[in-house]
């Protein structure tokens, strides 16, 4: 006998692309804006349950406030819960789940806190990322898993496509070891708290440690929360010898060594977006300026 399905409902709420053309590294920070999508699936006479999704390349601050509305709770609470009751993160976090709020799909069960529910990130980050792959990865780019989390999250940030993953990767690989500042927009919006791509120039004199014009080396923590393909791109970058880069536009991002290439492709994109209001390239160095050269060069 055919029993009938208790209809499913979904609630999606349009997440808001990458809207980020930059000038650092590119798609920094497509930081879109968005709530979780929430599926509730009534299960006879039982409550319902619903799960949360977490996108790749949300900030703490935007799954604080996704897990505020999931779970109905005031604006807040989730960031003032950790306050009473911290995570169990590595020790190099120092308490900051930056970067270990893992993206995926997850259960909001009956009785579901926000410590519950960020704690189940922080765990399936651990599963993903304390591999022994990933250490004997991590420590043949001479970096501890903590650092190379900390290079996905930029990867996320600055890619356009995940194809150019790799490319982002080596990029940041090539100018550490290049002794070159970072020069990324995406660091920059992280410490303003910026929600889209468009920085304006004054942003890089900003004092932070996360500003990657004027500070050498990775900033302090990661920038985002990044997924699996940023994190296979962090430890198995491109070859190539690429230092600079720019999105002409969607699907066509040019890698170079050569500066002066660097600044024709440069001049494409703004003839190609030239009184666009789409802000400043997706770039390696800002609106064309020359990043500082590797020393002896």
């Amino acid at each position: 006998m055919q029993t009938n399905t208790p209809p499913r409902s979904t609630i999606r709420l349009t997440r808001r692309g990458r809207l980020a053309l930059l000038v650092t590294g590119a798609v920094v920070a497509g930081t879109a804006v968005a709530v979780p999508l929430l599926t509730l699936a009534d299960r006879g006479a039982q409550e319902k349950t619903a799960t949360m999704v977490i996108p790749e390349g949300w900030r703490a601050g935007q799954i604080y406030d996704a897990v505020d509305k999931a779970l109905g709770l005031p604006p807040g609470s989730t960031r003032k819960s950790l306050e009473k009751a911290p995570l169990r993160l590595p020790n190099e976090a120092a308490g900051n789940p930056e970067g270990y709020l893992f993206p995926a799909k997850y259960p909001v069960r009956k009785g579901a806190t926000p410590q519950s529910l960020l704690q189940l990130m922080v765990d399936t980050a651990g599963k993903k990322f304390n591999g022994a792959p990933v250490a004997a990865g991590a420590q043949r780019n001479a970096m501890n898993v903590y650092q190379t989390v900390t290079i996905a999250s930029i990867v996320q940030a600055e890619a356009s496509t995940k194809a150019d993953m790799g490319k982002v990767a080596r990029v940041i690989f090539n100018r550490l070891n290049s002794g070159m500042p970072l020069q990324m927009d995406s660091t920059i919006h992280y410490a303003l708290n910026g929600d889209t791509a468009r920085t304006s120039q004054s942003g890089d004199r900003i004092e932070s440690p996360y500003n990657s014009y004027q500070r050498m080396g990775l900033p302090p923590t990661p920038i985002d929360n990044p997924g699996e393909a940023a994190m296979r791109a962090a430890l198995n970058p491109t070859p190539g010898d690429w230092l600079y880069f720019v999105t002409i536009k969607p699907g066509d991002t040019r890698f170079t060594a050569d500066y002066n290439e660097h600044l024709r492709n440069v001049a494409e994109y703004n003839a190609v977006h030239q009184g666009a209001a789409s802000g400043p390239p997706q770039s390696s160095s800002p609106l064309g300026t020359p990043a500082p050269e590797p020393s002896g060069r």
